[in-house]
């Protein structure tokens, strides 16, 4: 039975997301196209319901980037770092993070990876809003914080040093 309810999500968040905030968020992504406003308020309501949910922030960020709202997608992005941070009970700050990369496993589960994938995110909104210096300062520190890049940030790095040649 489990199977066939996932057949019927849109979008694979979490396995331990609480059911309504799952609901919530796969109500907004249906909307996401259709109906932007809905589904901003629902992405809205499931981010306030449930403040410690990563998920969330993760699809908020999401959904202002495609929406072309990089103000609201940094904030976000910086939001869940904040709370992936103190839920792993590391800095937030991924410049302090770099400058002791041993002294941190953020490899160590899914909030340590939540934070490098949203690190990610950060600089590729940063990019996008043509911050092009934070944006390869952040990507600099990933290849510290990451150095298997199982974030993916290479690829943003490859990006940005197209832009900038």
């Amino acid at each position: 039975m489990d199977n066939l309810h996932l057949l019927d999500e849109r979008v694979m968040f979490s396995p331990q997301m609480p059911v309504a905030i799952n609901a919530l968020l796969q109500a907004a992504v249906g909307l996401t196209s259709s109906n932007p406003v809905q589904a901003e308020q629902l992405f809205l309501r499931a981010q306030t319901t449930d403040t410690h949910c990563l998920q969330t922030y993760f699809a908020l960020y999401k959904f202002y980037f495609f929406h072309k709202r990089l103000t609201e997608a940094e904030y976000f992005a910086l939001q869940g770092l904040e709370e992936a941070a103190r839920q792993g009970g590391f800095p937030s700050d991924y410049r302090r993070l770099a400058r002791e990369p041993n002294k941190w496993d953020l490899y160590a589960n899914e909030i340590s990876l939540f934070y490098l994938y949203s690190l990610k995110a950060l600089a590729f909104i940063k990019l996008r809003k043509d911050h092009l210096i934070e944006s390869q300062v952040i990507l600099a520190q990933l290849r510290k914080l990451d150095p298997q890049d199982l974030c993916g940030s290479s690829v943003i790095q490859e990006l940005a040093t197209s832009i900038t040649t």
